[in-house]
């Protein structure tokens, strides 16, 4: 096996592992590897890879059951022939290792405006979390006898980024962790898989509350705000009030 991380062995023996073993439902999770998911650019006797991966845009914190954030994954084409039948994969690890495969609520656009795709997640030997974004998730298109059109992958023209849209939230039973994604492609070489195109770490917590925003903070400060003028006017009509008080107790004296 011929990685370039310290989790991707798992991964690529996770993913070669379980489709060698896939049920006869068509339910695993984990197809990128076998002949009609390769990568169409690519040698594998090569050292590079013209696939480079990037995730973007992802908050800091998530909260257990407080909905999903929205994030991208980035497929840049460095070379001058397209990338076709792309599945990137998605890596968890978490900090205690306590984190469960069914905690994970993990989707994937086909491209903005295009199908949505609830994505599968495993657990590996190393204890991480995997997920290659595809249709084969129970009861998706590529469920056999769900008549849905299969997802054949990405295409990446010559030179180009390719956004795909996911969105990711936990379950309510998550516990407070820390945790690091990575994408990236599993390529065949032979009857051996290579990580390729891997991204940088994204970093992120799981935490109790719900992550401070900038219009969370605005509000108690224009709260603030309203009181300070509201007490200023108040202010300045008691002071009127005593002012025009005094002007007619001298006007009476003067009379």
């Amino acid at each position: 096996m011929r990685l370039r991380t310290a989790t991707a062995p798992a991964v690529a023996v996770a993913v070669l592992a379980l489709v060698a073993a896939a049920p006869a439902d068509g339910t695993a999770a984990f197809e990128a590897a076998v002949p009609d998911r390769q990568p169409t650019c690519g040698t594998p006797s090569a050292s590079g890879f013209p696939l480079r991966t990037r995730i973007s845009g992802g908050p800091a914190a998530y909260r257990p059951g407080g909905g999903f954030h929205t994030w991208t994954v980035e497929l840049t084409n460095t070379t001058t022939e397209p990338c076709g039948n792309i599945h990137p994969v998605i890596v968890f690890t978490d900090g205690t290792r306590a984190l469960e495969p069914g905690q994970i609520q993990l989707e994937f656009y086909e491209g903005n405006g295009g199908r949505q795709h609830p994505v599968t997640i495993e657990r590996t030997d190393e204890s991480e979390l995997v997920g290659v974004l595809d249709d084969s998730a129970p009861g998706g298109p590529g469920t056999p006898g769900s008549g849905g059109d299969r997802f054949r992958g990405f295409v990446v023209p010559p030179g180009r980024t390719v956004t795909v849209p996911v969105r990711l939230a936990f379950t309510s039973d998550a516990r407070p962790d820390t945790i690091t994604a990575n994408a990236a492609i599993v390529q065949r070489r032979g009857g051996d898989g290579d990580w390729v195109g891997e991204s940088a770490d994204y970093r992120f917590a799981l935490v109790d509350e719900e992550p401070a925003s900038e219009f969370a903070e605005e509000l108690p400060r224009t709260g603030r705000n309203v009181l300070m003028v509201a007490a200023a006017s108040a202010l300045a009509f008691l002071l009127g009030a005593g002012t025009l008080a005094l002007a007619g107790r001298i006007r009476g004296r003067r009379g």
